[in-house]
C-alpha cells in the first residue's frame, strides 16, 4: 500500500486538504460542543494534521516503524483543557477514518482504477493506525482531565477553607464557588471517623453541599435554599454519624463563625447510647455553653458534682444516670422511673441522695441549672475520654421519651 501512496502522494495531499475542510465544516455544523469552543481554522488544521499523520503512519508501519503519536496525545490534552467532551473528540476521529478511506479510494481510482484491488490489503493497516491515534488521544485526554479535576478540587478546597476558616475575602471565595451573596447556609461538622456528609446531597430535593475533608475531620457547607434546618438532621439520621449543626446564617462572611458553632454543637452530641447522634446548636445551648469553656466546665464538675464523682464507680454511674434521665424527662420522676425500669420511689431515693451529696435542691430552679450544667460537663468529659479510662454515662437525649403535655413534674423531695 505504501507504493500506491507514494505514486499518488501529490494528488492525495490535495484531496486530504479538501477532506479536512469538509470534515471541519460538518463537525462545526453537527456538534455544538466544537462550535462553542473552537474556531474553524484551528479545528481544520488539527483535522488536517490527523489525516496526514494517519497516511504517514500507514507508510511507516509497512516499513516496520512505529506510528508517531505525539501530536495525537497533544490533541487529546488540548481538548481536555478546553473542556470538549471526550465523545465529541472520538466521534471526530471516527469520521476522520471513514472520510480518509474514501479519499484514498477516490485518489487511487483517479490514478489507476485497476489498482484499487491493491488498496484493499492495506485497509487493516490504515484502521490499525487510526486506532492507535485515537487511543493515544483518548488516553491523554483522560489523564489530563484527571489532572484538571484534581486541580479544580484543590482550588475549590482552598476557597472553601477561606470561607470556613475566615481567611481571605469571603465574598470573593463565595462568588467563585457559585454561592449567592445572600442566602440560607448551615455548616455541618462530623465527628472523628465520620464520612457521611455525602448523604446530605442524595435523594430528591437535596440541598447543594460543599464538602471539606481534611486530616482533622470532615465538614460540609450546606446551601439550604428554602429547606428547613431540620432537613439536615433528617438526612443525617439514617447514616448514624455523630455531627454538629450550626444555626442558619445568611451572609457567606458568617460561615467561619457558623463552622465554629457547629464544632461546638458536635462537642455536645452524644457519642453513643442508641439515640440521635446529631446535635443542632440552638437545641443544646446550655451544653454548648459548658463545652465552650473547658476550664470553667472542669470547675463546674468538681464544685457541683465532686462528692458524686468521688463515689465508687458503680454508685457514681447510678446517680449520674438517674440525674440525666430525670433531666431528660423534664423533671418527671414517674417517667424517669419508666425509662430506668425501676420504681418511682427508687428514683426519688437516688435523687434525694444526690441532693444530700451535692447540697443542691432539685426543687430550686437555680440549683437545677447548676446540676444540669455540671451533668453536661461530666458527659462531655466522658465523650472526650480515651477508651480504657473510666467513662461516665451519656445524657439521655431529650427527644427519646417525650412527656405528654400537662404532666405534673415534682421534685423528689417529699413535702414537709
Amino acid at each position: 500500500m505504501d507504493r500506491i501512496i507514494e505514486q499518488i502522494r501529490e494528488d492525495l495531499a490535495r484531496r486530504i486538504a479538501v477532506t479536512a475542510d469538509r470534515l471541519a465544516d460538518r463537525t462545526l455544523a453537527e456538534d455544538p460542543a466544537y462550535a462553542a469552543l473552537l474556531g474553524r481554522a484551528e479545528l481544520r488544521d488539527r483535522i488536517h494534521l490527523t489525516l496526514r499523520q494517519a497516511v504517514e503512519g500507514v507508510v511507516r508501519g509497512s516499513r516496520g516503524l512505529p506510528v508517531e503519536l505525539a501530536d495525537a496525545r497533544a490533541t487529546g490534552r488540548l481538548r481536555a483543557e478546553q473542556g470538549l467532551p471526550l465523545d465529541s473528540l472520538l466521534r471526530t476521529y471516527r469520521r476522520s477514518g471513514r472520510m480518509l478511506w474514501q479519499t484514498l479510494v477516490e485518489a487511487v481510482a483517479a490514478y489507476d482504477r485497476a489498482a484499487l484491488p491493491r488498496l484493499l490489503p492495506g485497509a487493516a493497516g490504515l484502521w490499525d493506525v487510526l486506532d492507535q491515534l485515537t487511543d493515544a488521544a483518548s488516553e491523554a485526554y483522560r489523564h489530563t482531565e484527571a489532572e484538571r479535576g484534581e486541580r479544580e478540587r484543590e482550588h475549590r478546597a482552598i476557597l472553601l477553607d477561606a470561607l470556613l476558616d475566615g481567611t481571605g475575602t469571603p465574598s470573593e471565595a463565595a462568588a467563585r464557588l457559585g454561592l449567592p451573596e445572600r442566602g440560607r447556609f448551615a455548616v455541618v461538622v462530623l465527628g472523628p471517623g465520620g464520612s457521611g456528609s455525602a448523604g446530605l446531597e442524595t435523594g430528591p430535593g437535596a440541598p447543594r453541599v460543599l464538602r471539606r475533608i481534611r486530616a482533622d475531620g470532615e465538614s460540609a457547607l450546606v446551601e439550604l435554599g428554602h429547606l428547613p434546618l431540620e432537613s439536615v438532621r433528617e438526612r443525617l439520621a439514617p447514616l448514624d454519624v455523630r455531627a454538629g449543626i450550626s444555626p442558619v446564617v445568611e451572609d457567606p462572611a458568617d460561615l467561619a463563625r457558623a463552622r465554629r458553632l457547629a464544632e461546638l454543637a458536635l462537642r455536645t452530641a452524644p457519642a453513643s447510647g442508641g439515640g440521635p447522634r446529631t446535635a443542632v446548636l440552638d437545641e443544646r445551648l446550655p451544653a454548648a455553653l459548658v463545652a465552650a469553656h473547658a476550664e470553667l466546665a472542669d470547675r463546674l464538675r468538681h464544685v457541683v458534682l465532686g462528692p458524686v464523682l468521688a463515689l465508687a464507680p458503680e454508685d457514681c454511674r447510678v446517680l449520674l444516670t438517674t440525674l440525666g434521665t430525670w433531666l431528660a424527662c423534664q423533671g418527671s420522676t414517674t417517667y424517669a422511673a419508666q425509662r430506668l425500669y425501676c420504681h418511682r420511689n427508687t428514683v426519688s431515693n437516688r435523687l434525694r441522695r444526690l441532693e444530700q451529696l451535692t447540697g443542691r435542691s432539685l426543687s430550686d430552679p437555680a440549683h437545677v441549672v447548676e446540676l444540669a450544667l455540671a451533668h453536661a460537663a461530666v458527659v462531655q468529659r466522658a465523650a472526650a475520654t480515651a477508651p480504657g479510662r473510666s467513662p461516665a454515662p451519656p445524657l439521655p437525649p431529650p427527644s427519646a421519651s417525650p412527656i405528654p403535655a400537662g404532666t405534673v413534674r415534682r421534685s423528689p423531695r417529699p413535702p414537709a
